[in-house]
C-alpha cells in the first residue's frame, strides 16, 4: 500500500495563526512585566477591559484557527471523520503540553494554578469538533447554542475544579487561565464551519499565495505549539535574571 499523501499546506492559515501568536506574546510580555512590577503604573489584567477584551480576542482567534485547521485536515476525506493516528498524535502533543502547563502554573501560582486553560480546552474541543464536522451548515446554530448556553444555564455543581471545565459556572474560578468547553467550543465550531465554506467556495482565500512580508508569520504559525510552550519560561527566566542582576 502506498503511504497516504501529506495534507496540503495552507500558508494563509499559518500566517493567521502566527498573527495570533505574536498578539499572545505581546500580551504575555506585558503581563510578565506587570507581575514583576516593571510596568508602571501597575495594571489589573483580571478586571481592566483593555486587557480582558484582548484576552478574549486572542483566545477567539486561536480557536477560530483551530476550527479552520480541522476543516483543512478533513478536506477531501469522504465519510464520517476518523480520529486516526495522525489526529491522536497531534492531540497527544497538545494534551501532554496541557499537563505541563498545569504543573508549571502550580509551581508559580499555587493558589491560581491552571486546571483547564486554553490547551486543555483545545484538546477536548478538537475531539468534539471532528465528530461534529459532518453537520456542516448545522455547525453555525450549534456553535451559537454553545456560546449562548452559559448565559442561560449555571449551577453551583459546576463551580469545582473537577467540573468547571464544562463552563456552566456561577462565577469564574480563581485561575490564571480558564477556557472551558462552553462557550468556547462554539468559536471553534464556527471556525470549522467557516473553513468548510471557504474550501468549497473560496479556496484561494486559504490556499492562495502569501505575500513575502507575511512569510515569517506563516513559519511561526507552523510551530505554534512549540512557541506557546517555550515563550513564557524564556520570558519569565529573562525577567528573573534581570531582577537578580540589577536588584
Amino acid at each position: 500500500m502506498s503511504p497516504a499523501p501529506r495534507p496540503e499546506r495552507y500558508p494563509r492559515l499559518d500566517a493567521l495563526r502566527g498573527l495570533a501568536i505574536v498578539w499572545m506574546a505581546a500580551f504575555h510580555i506585558s503581563f510578565d512585566l506587570n507581575t514583576f512590577h516593571f510596568l508602571q503604573p501597575f495594571q489589573d489584567f483580571y478586571a481592566d477591559p483593555f486587557w480582558t477584551r484582548q484576552r478574549i480576542c486572542i483566545v477567539s482567534l486561536f480557536l477560530l484557527c483551530a476550527g479552520l485547521g480541522q476543516a483543512t485536515a478533513l478536506d477531501g476525506r469522504p465519510g464520517w471523520p476518523r480520529l486516526d493516528a495522525r489526529f491522536w498524535r497531534r492531540w497527544g502533543q497538545i494534551a501532554g503540553c496541557a499537563v505541563l502547563v498545569s504543573l508549571g502554573s502550580a509551581w508559580m501560582f499555587p493558589r491560581s494554578w491552571i486546571s483547564f486553560g486554553v490547551l486543555h480546552g483545545i484538546a477536548l474541543m478538537l475531539i468534539a469538533a471532528r465528530l461534529a464536522a459532518p453537520l456542516r451548515g448545522g455547525l453555525w446554530p450549534l456553535g451559537a447554542l454553545a456560546i449562548a448556553l452559559p448565559q442561560w444555564v449555571a449551577h453551583p455543581f459546576f463551580d469545582s475544579r473537577w467540573t468547571d471545565w464544562v463552563g456552566l459556572v456561577t462565577h469564574k474560578p480563581v485561575t490564571e487561565d480558564y477556557v472551558p468547553l462552553l462557550p468556547w467550543l462554539g468559536v471553534m465550531l464556527w471556525g470549522l464551519a467557516a473553513g468548510q465554506w471557504l474550501l468549497a467556495r473560496r479556496r484561494a482565500w486559504l490556499a492562495g499565495p502569501l505575500p513575502r512580508a507575511a512569510a515569517p508569520l506563516a513559519l511561526l504559525g507552523r510551530w505554534s505549539l512549540t512557541f506557546y510552550m517555550l515563550h513564557q519560561p524564556l520570558l519569565i527566566g529573562a525577567l528573573l535574571a534581570w531582577r537578580r542582576l540589577h536588584g
